[in-house]
């Protein structure tokens, strides 16, 4: 559901390319930009600096657990994709990646997310085998849940917490709240994005929220994520005593959930596409943008 593009035509089976292609690469802006707000955060109530080299381990195993996850979706949902005229072109079901390629890209995934862990600190790697789960789990939820978008808001509010344990080594309830709102706004936009699957996944069985109750529901459903997300955000800035450019963020955040909710309706889903690409994508990088020149404001240094 949540990342899911579409492709046509006949492709020749490739290399990394076509495993990029697959996992939809570039779809990191999605979760990265909170995973470097929670980091950013515990560098400046650890020692106020930025931590290049922590950064960037935390980005590798950002980047790692997505592909991951995004490859162990394609290939235990190829048949179902196969079977949906908008899927129908991606590379699995084409050929233009094997399936074999496909968990060879997974399993060296999933080792460099380890790696990373490792890397990190000893509570990242103890906790490391516990995020994946949920990243396997989330592509079998549609064949006995109605509500597999919160599996997969679960399994995106792990990016956070991890982060904010990869920087400090320690439990923290500021990146659990944190955690949550992406969880519940990355759960409400995949609710928008799979009505436009509701017919084919009525014709094959697959479970959505709405393939059960409609697409008004869903959208419904959607909107009172958002107003969740928005509300731990608050609870955020509240706790972590953000200054004025993360509350300027968050009002952009409001206004891009307000724009989000006024283009997609239930009879025209035409303008699903921007909403869940564009203003979602804006959305991340929007907040990280504010999120970081507050820090920065407040005394974290470069």
């Amino acid at each position: 559901m949540v990342a899911q593009g579409s492709a046509s035509g006949p492709h020749r089976r490739g290399g990394v390319s076509a495993f990029l292609r697959l996992v939809m690469i570039e779809h990191s802006v999605f979760a990265l930009p909170f995973a470097y707000i929670a980091a950013l955060t515990a560098m400046y109530e650890w020692d106020k600096s930025i931590h290049w080299g922590r950064l960037l381990l935390v980005t590798v195993a950002m980047v790692g657990l997505r592909t991951f996850a995004m490859a162990a979706n394609r290939i235990i949902d190829r048949e179902i994709d196969a079977r949906n005229p908008r899927t129908a072109g991606r590379e699995l079901v084409t050929g233009a990646v094997s399936v074999r390629s496909a968990w060879t890209g997974a399993l060296i995934a999933v080792v460099v997310f380890l790696g990373a862990a490792a890397l990190l600190n000893p509570l990242c790697l103890a906790l490391a085998p516990v995020a994946v789960v949920p990243m396997v789990v989330y592509p079998y939820g549609k064949r006995f849940t109605n509500f597999p978008h919160a599996i997969l808001g679960l399994a995106q509010a792990i990016g956070p917490v991890g982060a904010w344990l990869a920087i400090s080594g320690s439990w923290s309830w500021d990146a659990v709240i944190l955690g949550l709102a992406v969880g519940v706004w990355i759960g409400g936009f995949d609710l928008i994005f799979a009505c436009q699957d509701v017919q084919a996944d009525r014709a094959h069985g697959v479970q959505s929220v709405p393939a059960r109750f409609g697409i008004p529901a869903a959208l419904h459903g959607a909107r009172a994520c958002h107003a969740v997300t928005t509300a731990l955000l608050v609870w955020y800035a509240l706790a972590t005593g953000a200054g004025v450019f993360f509350w300027i963020g968050l009002v952009i955040v409001v206004g891009a959930f307000l724009y989000e909710h006024t283009i997609v309706r239930p009879h025209d889903l035409s303008r699903l596409n921007r909403a869940f690409f564009s203003v979602n994508g804006f959305i991340g990088i929007a907040l990280f943008v504010c999120a970081l020149a507050d820090l920065l404001v407040r005394g974290l240094t470069l």
